[in-house]
């Protein structure tokens, strides 16, 4: 980790080498963005401009974490490659919970549609 780079940034690149990476060409990708509490209370105090200088949106957080999670999709140059993006909260079990419901959705309608069912 590099203390000089911004961790959102830092993600962003990571997650970008890893969606565009040649082995996961044609693999959808299911992306946990944890800590939605302490970034909603985070985006009450501090604009989002300090990470992201051409965000033009307020400091509620839907819009800041849409345009966040924006971001993260962006960086998918594949057309045939989906993202399943899940804002989350680690300790809230019932929030967990519907993440793992909607994920094994996910998962199995993507069986599915492989094996020509779906």
């Amino acid at each position: 980790e590099d203390e000089t780079t911004n961790r959102m940034q830092e993600s962003l690149k990571l997650f970008d080498s890893i969606c565009n990476n040649k082995w996961f060409t044609d693999t959808s990708i299911i992306l946990f963005l944890n800590k939605k509490d302490l970034f909603e209370e985070k985006i009450r105090k501090s604009p989002l401009t300090i990470c992201f200088p051409e965000y033009t949106g307020g400091q509620e957080y839907g819009e800041a974490a849409a345009y966040i999670q924006a971001q993260f999709e962006a960086k998918n140059k594949s057309t045939s490659k989906e993202i399943y993006c899940h804002m989350t909260c680690a300790t809230d079990t019932n929030n967990i919970q519907f993440v793992f419901d909607a994920v094994t959705d996910v998962i199995i309608a993507n069986n599915l549609r492989g094996c020509g069912l779906y």
